[in-house]
């Protein structure tokens, strides 16, 4: 590891605790030069000692009794390799992650240290001592415990083919086996045989029958994964721990206990484009990609998309709020009139609440170039503005909202009619205005973000 000065290790915790640069781990690691780890260390460091814990310090030995309470706290309070390192000032997690495999392996006698020298060579490892041999001379207690020990043996080595393998080397699943095997034959016979050492066997004991400690947790994410149908990977599903629970979960732990139980987002991303030509006026871009509002009722987005069922087409008309994605208005038809468009406008001024400059932007549908469309906005003091031809991107935000709409509903489902889809479009939009969260509004949903009370 190159050496770092404490200037510098001050320089870089500094970048990162300064709240007006806003950078985080992986860019001050780019920025400066040095491995991600290092940073994130330092941080934690800085943040539990203060300028003393950057100091170098002189290489430590720590006690077996020392490190077995440093794994243990580490459990019992679920602590990360970087959070134990600096609360105990460590200077490499690797060697917390070694004292972990050591103890798992061979308990706590496996973490004493090792002997200076040359170690004599081995033939075979002492794992498992050979099983006594007979000697003609011996009592008759004695053979009774040589052929407890074979019997015992014997059924320690049936175990592994009954769960379809042919040897185990988990100190878990010995433990386990150990356990199942104890009420019939004496436990010292078990732990040679399998060789796992005495305080190994008691651990992996205790933890087996704390039981599962993530079960309340997958409980959870299974509620959540179920009431929204599937429709939420695991960023989405942290962010509804986070509100549901309140306290922080980090968003790794969520994926890995999500694909042991084999829960996955079933949302297929899809893309709507359509373009029909100029038929009539066409306004200016006003918009121009500036898809952040500071503030509702300042800029709404529309378009058209379509759905086919059994051979009918089903077309929906949503106008939706920049500000928090929420959809205003919508209107559902069995064609693609003018009239759909305006009774969704109706709705929408219906809603309005203030009177404040709105820019309302489209793609350059026939609908959107009538006169009449015009008037309307006229009439309202809306400002009209298109994309360019044919450039879907100009109206990403409206054709982001279709693609989820179709993903996390219409490809989900197989939809007998029209009149089926009809309501089910109506209960989706409820849903994702008022149920749906989105991390870009803090892991809030649309009307959550707009009814939220205000800083102080």
């Amino acid at each position: 590891m190159a050496k770092y000065s404490l200037a510098f290790k001050r320089e870089v915790v500094d970048a990162y605790l300064d709240p007006d640069q806003g950078d985080g781990i992986k860019r001050l690691a780019k920025r400066y030069g040095v491995p991600r780890n290092h940073v994130r260390h330092w941080v934690a460091l800085f943040k539990e000692h203060g300028e003393a814990g950057l100091s170098r310090r002189r290489r430590q030995t720590y006690s077996p009794e020392l490190k077995l309470e440093i794994l243990q706290r580490m459990v019992r309070e679920e602590l990360s390799y970087t959070q134990v390192t600096a609360l105990y000032g460590i200077r490499n997690k690797s060697s917390v992650a070694a004292w972990e495999r050591q103890y798992n392996e061979g308990g706590i006698e496996a973490l004493m240290p090792s002997p200076k020298g040359r170690q004599p060579a081995m033939s075979e490892p002492p794992n498992r001592p050979p099983p006594p041999v007979p000697d003609r001379n011996a009592t008759h207690e004695e053979l009774l415990k040589e052929n407890a020990y074979l019997r015992a043996e014997v059924a320690y080595l049936k175990k592994p083919r009954c769960l379809g393998s042919s040897e185990v080397h988990d100190p878990a699943d010995k433990a386990r086996i150990v356990l199942e095997l104890r009420q019939q034959h004496a436990l010292p016979d078990l732990l040679a045989i399998s060789g796992l050492a005495r305080s190994t066997f008691y651990y992996q004991a205790k933890v087996l029958a704390l039981g599962d400690r993530r079960a309340s947790l997958k409980a959870a994410i299974q509620a959540l994964y179920d009431r929204h149908k599937g429709r939420y990977g695991y960023r989405r599903i942290t962010a509804a721990l986070r509100r549901q629970l309140g306290e922080a979960i980090n968003h790794k732990l969520v994926q890995r206990l999500m694909q042991s139980m084999g829960l996955k987002s079933l949302v297929r991303p899809k893309r709507y484009r359509s373009y029909r030509g100029e038929v009539g006026e066409v306004a200016p871009n006003v918009l121009e990609r500036r898809f952040k509002a500071d503030e509702p009722e300042q800029k709404w987005v529309t378009d058209v998309t379509e759905f086919k069922v059994n051979g009918e087409k089903l077309y929906l008309s949503p106008v939706m709020d920049l500000y928090n994605r929420e959809i205003v208005a919508f209107q559902l038809d069995v064609q693609p009139s003018f009239k759909m468009v305006r009774a969704m406008l109706d709705k929408a001024w219906a809603r309005r609440r203030s009177r404040r400059p709105l820019v309302l932007h489209s793609d350059q549908g026939w609908q959107y170039q009538m006169s009449a469309f015009r008037r309307q906005l006229d009439e309202h003091q809306v400002i009209q503005s298109m994309s360019r031809k044919g450039n879907c991107l100009d109206n990403a935000a409206m054709e982001s909202f279709f693609a989820t709409l179709k993903s996390e509903l219409f490809h989900l489902k197989q939809f007998t009619s029209v009149d089926q889809l009809r309501k089910e479009v109506a209960d989706y939009i409820h849903y994702y205005n008022n149920d749906r969260i989105m991390l870009k509004l803090k892991g809030l949903s649309p009307v959550q973000y707009r009814t939220q009370p205000l800083a102080a």
